[in-house]
């Protein structure tokens, strides 16, 4: 069954039931084809569900393995390109079929909660030589992806904003103070949950960097972490696990969501303050 958001029809919905279908008729389990192709069954699982895409190099072995006679391998270029970065295009993809996203930002705004300016500001400084088309298209893709929170109740989404978040202003102080109260507004609509980790918790459990879990209706839970221009998709269930505790633990030295509002509503009134100043 393909995941809540996927259209039946698309191929990547239509090439994962295949691969189901092709899976059983071999009387192979999904844990057995995994083996075979050096992924792990819940792979498997995800790809049959439409959740991860099916790669040129993984069709091309399982036609060898299920014999499908270059069924799979034909196929999957009709999955078309996608519009977001190498490293980041299983994540957005999961991210849309998500039941849940749990979330910690230590350096930005997350990128579902992210409004025009805030994004197109940091896409600036990220690529300061860039032409303007560039940048727009990277903008419109960015708020595409917040388009999954347009739902009024799934997914459910839970972030923990590290203070540094809040503070990191600079001269764009009207700009934070905007995003700020943007996600202020979701909160008091109860669309989402936000807790921020001030810098009185001192060292915590996610020192190294951000952190984003996804759980599914039909498949198995999945953990992003992502770095400079990298990202890594982790389906292992005890590795997931282990980031599951990780950001239990995140929560646990979080200020509570009343706080965390107030706070943030603080400081975009200090920056509001600061600006007409």
């Amino acid at each position: 069954m393909p995941g809540k958001n996927l259209d039946p029809a698309s191929p990547r919905a239509l090439l994962g039931a295949e691969l189901r279908v092709a899976r059983e008729r071999a009387d192979m389990s999904q844990a057995g084809l995994g083996e075979k192709l050096f992924v792990s069954g819940s792979y498997v699982g995800q790809m049959e569900a439409g959740t991860r895409r099916i790669t040129p190099e993984l069709a091309a072995s399982i036609d060898g393995i299920l014999g499908t006679n270059g069924f799979f391998a034909r196929n999957c270029a009709k999955q078309g390109k996608s519009k977001y970065p190498e490293h980041f295009v299983e994540a957005a993809e999961a991210e849309a079929e998500a039941l849940a996203i749990r979330e910690y930002a230590p350096q930005l705004i997350p990128g579902l909660l992210q409004t025009e300016a805030y994004a197109r500001e940091m896409f600036r400084a990220g690529h300061p030589t860039a032409p303007e088309s560039d940048i727009d298209e990277l903008v419109a893709n960015r708020l595409d992806r917040a388009a999954v929170l347009a739902d009024p109740t799934k997914p459910l989404l839970w972030c923990v904003l590290d203070e540094t978040v809040l503070r990191r202003a600079g001269d764009s102080k009207a700009m934070v103070a905007e995003v700020l109260h943007h996600i202020a507004v979701l909160i008091r609509r109860r669309r989402i949950i936000v807790q921020v980790l001030p810098f009185s918790a001192g060292m915590h459990a996610s020192m190294g960097g951000s952190l984003k879990l996804m759980s599914f209706e039909d498949a198995p839970p999945l953990a992003y972490l992502q770095g400079s221009g990298t990202g890594q998709l982790l389906d292992d269930p005890a590795t997931v696990a282990n980031y599951t505790l990780t950001y239990d633990l995140l929560t646990a030295n979080a200020l509570p969501p009343h706080k965390s509002l107030a706070l943030i509503e603080s400081v975009a009134e200090d920056y509001e303050h600061d600006q007409h100043a």
